[in-house]
């Protein structure tokens, strides 16, 4: 069973939008998937701003590929790596913890992730 960052079993993040590497609702780990897209997020108009200005447009809508486009209080599977691009450039998004895979803490401080909780 995969583990989240609390060390318990991972949670879903959300099936609307249907999120996951998978696109199964959770943010589990899959050897395909070289974005690793552990960390479950809720998404922000700045976080959203950010990565458009990085190259990754995430809220406009890609119907060709079944993507209706993120907005601000959606969750979301993000990668690792970006989280940690963005919580260092202070537009990192609130995290769900029982929600983001244990794995994310190879690329995301653990205190980070833990300083951006959504989760009480």
């Amino acid at each position: 069973m995969p583990r989240n960052v609390l060390g318990t079993e991972l949670e879903p993040c959300s099936f609307d939008p249907l999120t996951g590497f998978t696109r199964n609702g959770c943010c589990d780990a899959h050897g395909e998937d070289v974005g690793v897209h552990l960390v479950c997020v809720v998404m922000t108009d700045e976080f959203l701003t950010f990565s458009a200005e990085r190259g990754n447009d995430l809220s406009t809508p890609m119907p060709q590929y079944g993507f209706a486009g993120l907005k601000a209080g959606d969750r979301w599977c993000l990668c690792a790596p970006r989280w940690q691009e963005a919580y260092d450039a202070g537009a990192a998004p609130a995290v769900h913890l029982a929600a983001t895979h244990a794995g994310a803490i190879e690329w995301c401080s653990l205190e980070a992730l833990r300083a951006h909780a959504a989760d009480p």
